[in-house]
């Protein structure tokens, strides 16, 4: 192996080992900020992912300590068009389409995926639905309020 290809290699394998294994998806709603702040507290700086939180309207979006790498997303209810949507409507389809569009590759071998929803019931339901039934995420990866009944929490 030559020099170029040494440094290469080098180079490609610090920047593997930096990489995190482990991508989150994190939902939450209005009701469900405390409990947000919370979870994001726990995870470690170098945490990768997605957070998205429904709310009514523009005048509830806040601002949220996430570590560097998480991307936050809000969701004003009363922006959704010109007819009020359904409470959990825009997160669960933001969350479903992330999911789908982010977690598809089965090539990351050794990355994983932990997701927490901390929203309302029937988004919570929508998502848990849709990742194990495209086997995109395994259930005990997934982490929502035990009253809900929907995971192993």
């Amino acid at each position: 192996m030559g020099t170029t290809q040494t440094y290469a290699a080098g180079r490609a394998a610090r920047r593997a080992s930096r990489r995190p294994q482990v991508q989150h998806l994190i939902t939450a709603d209005e009701h469900s900020l405390a409990d947000l702040e919370l979870a994001l507290a726990t995870l470690p700086m170098c945490a990768v992912g997605r957070v998205f939180i429904e709310v009514p309207d523009a005048g509830d979006i806040g601002i949220i300590s996430a570590p560097p790498r998480m991307t936050v997303t809000w969701l004003p209810r009363s922006r959704r068009g010109l007819q009020p949507r359904a409470t959990g409507a825009a997160l669960s389809r933001a969350a479903i389409a992330w999911a789908d569009e982010m977690l598809c590759d089965e090539s990351g071998a050794g990355l994983g995926t932990e997701v927490i929803l901390l929203g309302g019931w029937l988004s919570t339901a929508d998502i848990v639905d849709h990742l194990t039934n495209a086997g995109t995420v395994p259930a005990e990866a997934i982490h929502a309020p035990s009253r809900y009944g929907l995971t192993s929490d």
